[in-house]
């Protein structure tokens, strides 16, 4: 080997050679921890943060949310159908494992919005405590932002009405009507009626005395005063027999904790008196104001079927099943939730209770979206219903800007506004740019919607705090709304 003029052997020349090469180790070793430092920063934040909570939930159970995924909500199997799901459970023959090592090629550099965001939320969802859960989903480029234990269910309450809603609109359509109707037995001679009147009610929640409609139900709803006006054109001054309160088949009074009773006839929102049950108290009503108008009448005490041969008189239809959820969904109201999910049991299920209904919507939140929440009833009341952050935002995510979508999105309050959220984000930026449901039982104070924000995206979230009592959650969700807004 030729050597350098002024070399001094092999020996230096080795040393030489092996001082380089350690040299060249020792910058690309440098090189290397400086990316990995550079990659690991969002991954080391502090362990309040959002990000931190998801990647240990995800390590723990499979449940946290992926981080700017590009393709939408993130599978969980306990939100979504599988294609290897058995036919009795539907649940997935093998569970997903969590990668133990994230790709760096997977990995999109944030934006300051973004870190923004998952700091503020993440101080707040420390705050909440460990068994509360939340996430946040750009709809604009189709990618999660931010989520703590996403894919555990927990107590929807009152978010629980977003599946009614999605199933009411699937299944009976935003345009239809319930009818109240008089139909009677017997003969019209003179002026009198020979014979029985019987007011059936057809599950219509809003049938009432106008006053109270007009205070209670935005002034939507039929009256009695619509029903005995026809009965009058029809030339009816005199009843003989009596009026009966009527229950269409299988739709009988239930549970009375709804701030009314549930029946098929209910009048202004299930009102009931000592000795009375929704449908007698109704038609009491119903003849205190025939008399009123000038025609004569008795109200029986107990409720009663029309025979099949009876004439139909006279029909009243309720607002539009559109309109009607918007009254359920701005104040939460629990007795229309409840007297719709009896509907649906009705008319697609296996008779009109709870339970049925319920099935029904269960029934019709998998098949048509692939989410299998635990559904017990309409409102939210049960506690042992079960929801997660991430199947309520799928559910959003596949509603957006679809038809039913728009319809199901205009039943919603506006934060700041109105309704159940008008104190929620109020005065920051999420009022008037933030529509949701909110949903609480005694220390559950839950939050679920869409929202606009700053920055022009649209925006999917489901806040869920479980632990805090619900004034500290609520308060928690306004600061949260108000970083997802300023976004």
């Amino acid at each position: 080997m030729r050597r350098p003029a002024h070399s001094r052997g092999a020996g230096d020349g080795l040393r030489r050679w092996l001082a380089a090469t350690a040299a060249l180790i020792i910058v690309a070793v440098a090189v290397v921890l400086t990316l990995a430092g550079t990659l690991n920063d969002r991954g080391t934040r502090d362990p309040g943060s959002i990000q931190a909570r998801a990647t240990a939930d995800t390590h723990r159970d499979g449940r946290g949310a992926g981080k700017r995924t590009g393709h939408g909500a993130a599978a969980d199997p306990a939100s979504t159908g599988s294609a290897t799901a058995s036919a009795a459970g539907g649940e997935p023959a093998t569970a997903p494992t969590a990668p133990s090592v994230v790709m760096p090629a997977a990995l999109r550099p944030s934006t300051p919005a973004e870190d923004t965001l998952e700091t503020a939320l993440g101080k707040w969802l420390q705050v909440a405590g460990p068994n509360s859960g939340a996430l946040v989903f750009d709809l604009s480029d189709a990618t999660e932002l931010d989520g703590a234990h996403p894919g555990y269910g927990r107590p929807p309450a009152s978010v629980e009405k977003l599946w009614t809603t999605a199933a009411v609109l699937r299944r009976l359509g935003p345009d239809a009507r319930l009818d109240t109707t008089v139909l009677g037995t017997g003969h019209l001679s003179h002026g009198v009626w020979h014979g029985n009147l019987y007011l059936h009610g057809g599950g219509d929640p809003t049938f009432g005395d106008s006053g109270f409609n007009q205070v209670w139900n935005q002034g939507y709803g039929p009256t009695p005063n619509q029903l005995i006006a026809q009965l009058r054109r029809r030339g009816i001054r005199k009843v003989t027999g009596r009026v009966f309160g009527g229950l269409i088949t299988n739709y009988k009074a239930d549970v009375d904790d709804l701030g009314g009773q549930l029946s098929a006839l209910t009048y202004d929102h299930g009102t009931v008196m000592p000795h009375y049950n929704p449908a007698t108290f109704a038609a009491h009503e119903f003849v205190l104001t025939m008399r009123a108008m000038g025609v004569q009448a008795v109200a029986d005490r107990h409720d009663g079927t029309a025979p099949q041969d009876a004439q139909l008189l006279a029909t009243v239809a309720s607002p539009p099943m559109s309109v009607m959820l918007r009254l359920m969904n701005v104040p939460s109201d629990d007795l229309f939730a409840e007297l719709f999910a009896k509907q649906l049991g009705l008319r697609y299920g296996h008779g009109g209770t709870i339970t049925s209904g319920a099935a029904v919507i269960t029934q019709t939140i998998a098949s048509t979206y692939g989410l299998r929440p635990t559904i017990l009833d309409g409102s939210g009341l049960g506690r042992q219903d079960r929801s997660s952050p991430k199947q309520v935002v799928q559910l959003l995510t596949e509603l957006w800007h679809t038809r039913l979508g728009d319809q199901f999105a205009a039943t919603l309050p506006t934060a700041g506004v109105n309704g159940t959220v008008q104190s929620i984000g109020a005065k920051t930026a999420a009022a008037g740019r933030c529509i949701a449901k909110t949903g609480s039982l005694d220390d559950v104070t839950n939050l679920a919607g869409y929202c606009s924000a700053r920055g022009h995206q649209q925006l999917a979230f489901a806040f869920f705090i479980d632990g805090p009592e619900n004034s500290t959650g609520f308060w928690l969700e306004s600061k949260m709304l108000a970083a997802i807004a300023r976004y």
